[in-house]
């Protein structure tokens, strides 16, 4: 399957087979092409929870309006990130790059990021998007299904998970093998409805 293939073929699907365990070896080829998304300053500032337990799975379900693919799908992710990635063992993230590169660019980061949590916020959430998509588009070639989620509560699925303080959920993902068609495209608006050129 081609990227266009996958663009075009990936649904947010609802109802998952609930017997089907995805094998560890494919779902360790999800997620290291899934790490493979961007992030500013190469700071890799999301964290992925995997949810295995299924009486965890089950209290998430509970704060998350009862949906079935909590629990039904193969595999459960929730996307989160570090606040302080940007600050933690920063030389880390550019060690392989030319010396007069690490020495403009961490001091650069720690400009950007140093007391500005709305920065390290948006900037979480941006990364979460991009490494979203790419796990979804990742798992289409693999033959799985997935179905994004931002319906459920933040704060209890953070102590479910014990989130450290200072991380944040972006979304979560169900990944598994659809077991229904799901409905047809519900409306896409045209692209020049959605696109301007230089300026509103």
């Amino acid at each position: 399957m081609n990227v266009s293939e996958a663009v075009h073929s990936r649904r947010a699907v609802k109802h998952f087979d609930s017997g089907h365990e995805m094998p560890e070896p494919v779902f360790r080829t999800l997620m290291e092409h899934t790490i493979l998304a961007p992030t500013a300053f190469n700071i890799q500032n999301w964290r992925f929870v995997r949810v295995t337990d299924p009486g965890q799975r089950k209290k998430i379900r509970a704060v998350a309006w009862d949906q079935a693919q909590v629990t039904d799908a193969s595999e459960l992710l929730v996307l989160c990130f570090d606040t302080l990635a940007w600050n933690r063992e920063p030389a880390r993230y550019w060690r392989e790059a030319p010396q007069e590169v690490q020495d403009f660019l961490l001091p650069a980061m720690d400009d950007y990021y140093r007391d500005k949590p709305q920065v390290t916020r948006d900037e979480g959430m941006r990364s979460c998007g991009l490494a979203g998509q790419t796990l979804m588009l990742m798992a289409q070639e693999l033959g799985y299904d997935t179905c994004p989620m931002d319906g459920f509560d933040y704060a209890a699925v953070a102590e479910i998970i014990a989130l450290p303080d200072d991380h944040e959920i972006a979304f979560m993902i169900a990944v598994g093998k659809s077991t229904q068609a799901p409905w047809p495209k519900p409306g896409q608006l045209p692209l020049d409805e959605v696109m301007v050129e230089n300026r509103f």
